[in-house]
């Protein structure tokens, strides 16, 4: 075997590393939804989001402890707070008192548009300027998703929807800013500084949450706040990021166009719900506004 393709070979098992590890990434995110429903059948949505923070907090702090990152320079600190702000506080409040009225299917199709608007709000942060065709796509997009809303409730969107489209907007600008220090980070430290720094609110309000809000200690709320906690906050962005690394973003980005479906599955087989026929329809609608999006970025 020539260097050569000693080379080509190593290259293609790190690709199929990597793929593996986005995959199995865009699959933990895919079942956050069900297990926030599991969470909150023992645990309040202000003591879920709490406790959920420290768990990520603790796993976060231990590795880059362990791997003795250095504090972040002063210049990515206002981007960190940013990420805490809307991945760590804003996107998992806001959903989890979504999902205490709304079904985990329902909330899904909603929050499979996060792509888009994350991918638009990264456009204006950065001054990059997409094409027309992306800006249409974009759109067409967010109009699907806000007419499944008015259809699904009736002529309005719900307070869920309402908590829905906050958490939407937040978590969106916590991508975007995460995505343009990543560039200067690794990946896994952004989500882990975000944590980090988020602890003095998520502790805060585990602590409140905990003083105000009943407490059932079930198999269900255990495992689902332990989930949330540990791959959903953090060791999902581990893979996610690492994947990332080995495969290229357009690469990964086509993964998780599988997430909202994915979702819409586990709430059938795990939760036994029943979706609207509207809701596999609307999902499949924003997947091929999104790809339209990937292929029209530049």
């Amino acid at each position: 075997m020539t260097v050569q393709d000693s080379a080509i070979q190593s290259r293609a098992i790190a690709v199929g590393s990597g793929t593996t590890l986005a995959g199995l990434a865009v699959l933990s995110f895919s079942f956050s939804f069900p297990a926030t429903a599991w969470a909150l059948q023992g645990f309040g949505p202000w003591t879920a989001t709490g406790l959920r923070g420290v768990l990520a907090a603790a796993v976060a702090g231990l590795c880059l402890l362990v791997r003795r990152v250095p504090l972040p320079a002063r210049r990515h600190r206002s981007g960190l707070l940013v990420v805490a702000a809307g991945c760590v506080v804003g996107f998992p409040l806001l959903t989890t008192l979504a999902l205490r009225t709304s079904s985990t299917a329902h909330s899904a199709v909603v929050i499979g548009i996060l792509p888009l608007a994350t991918a638009a709000l990264s456009a204006l942060r950065t001054g990059a300027r997409p094409t027309r065709t992306f800006w249409c796509a974009a759109l067409a997009g967010a109009g699907v998703v806000l007419g499944f809303t008015v259809q699904q409730s009736h002529g309005g969107p719900s307070l869920a929807d309402l908590y829905l489209f906050g958490g939407l907007a937040v978590c969106a600008a916590g991508y975007a800013e995460g995505g343009r220090l990543a560039r200067e980070l690794p990946g896994w430290q952004v989500i882990g500084w975000g944590v980090l720094a988020a602890l003095p609110v998520t502790g805060l309000t585990a602590v409140l949450g905990l003083a105000a809000e009943p407490v059932r200690f079930t198999a269900h709320a255990v495992t689902g706040l332990a989930y949330v906690g540990l791959f959903a906050q953090f060791g999902g962005f581990v893979l996610w990021y690492r994947g990332m690394a080995a495969i290229g973003v357009p690469k990964a980005s086509q993964l998780q166009l599988a997430q909202p479906l994915l979702t819409l599955v586990w709430a059938v087989l795990v939760l036994g719900e029943h979706p609207s026929p509207a809701a596999p329809v609307t999902a499949l609608a924003v997947l091929g506004c999104i790809v339209v999006t990937q292929r029209t970025r530049g």
